[in-house]
């Protein structure tokens, strides 16, 4: 009875050795190439739309945030608090990240400075930064896939190889068609690296400019709420 069983199991084994599997490799081939299109055309979506974001959140120079800061503190000093929220919500302000904080802080004026600064931050942290960090984590996860894709064309490529050796027997095989299976298999391996590299250099830039933001609105908020605490003064005064 276990030699029956060996047999049946070795005899299904075999069959199954025989299946011409070339064309459903063939096809999950090009599934790989059609994955790893996708993967790369969204990450590039993903750094393009990352650096818009940053770029419409930041000022366009130094100058132009001491010139909005100027035009806040002078607003202050006449505890014009409407005039503030007015001069944030304009076209060409509303949608940078400075702005929007000082109508945040404003919106919040009646409470302690501590207070604000905490809410304020919590805004700046939910609002921004997190979309900044989402578009971020969809790259660094292509970053990971693409040579994983890469990778798996490889091994797909090495079992038509090895399955066109298999099945040919003593007839031998023409070293044209391994050729063209191991050039998929490398070139999948290649276009994988070719994704990811590329990517791991644009989210390095994009970090740094992230950064830039982060240290510019810090130190723009700063000089704003040290006279949004000079007015709470005055009016309590």
């Amino acid at each position: 009875m276990q030699y029956l069983s060996l047999s049946k199991h070795s005899s299904a084994l075999t069959s199954f050795a025989q299946v011409d599997l070339s064309s459903i490799l063939y096809w999950f081939g090009q599934g790989i190439y059609l994955a790893m299109a996708v993967a790369a055309i969204y990450g590039l979506y993903c750094i393009v739309m990352l650096m818009r974001r940053v770029k419409e959140k930041s000022f366009p120079g130094r100058e132009a945030a001491d010139a909005f800061l100027d035009d806040v503190g002078e607003l202050l000093e006449k505890n014009d608090f409407e005039g503030v929220t007015e001069a944030c919500d304009t076209p060409e302000l509303w949608s940078r990240a400075v702005p929007q904080l000082v109508h945040v802080a404003v919106e919040n004026r009646n409470k302690p400075i501590k207070k604000i600064k905490g809410i304020v931050g919590e805004f700046f942290s939910r609002e921004i930064l997190s979309d900044f960090d989402a578009r971020t984590s969809w790259v660094n996860t292509i970053i990971k896939s693409a040579p994983m894709l890469g990778l798996l064309g490889t091994v797909s490529g090495m079992i038509m190889a090895f399955g066109k050796i298999a099945g040919t027997g003593e007839s031998g095989v023409k070293p044209s068609e391994l050729a063209e299976d191991i050039s998929f298999a490398l070139f999948t391996t290649a276009a994988g690296l070719s994704i990811a590299i590329p990517l791991v250099v644009f989210v390095a830039m994009t970090q740094t400019r992230i950064a830039r933001l982060q240290d510019s609105v810090q130190e723009n908020m700063g000089t704003f709420f040290d006279d949004l605490e000079a007015a709470q003064v005055r009016g309590d005064a």
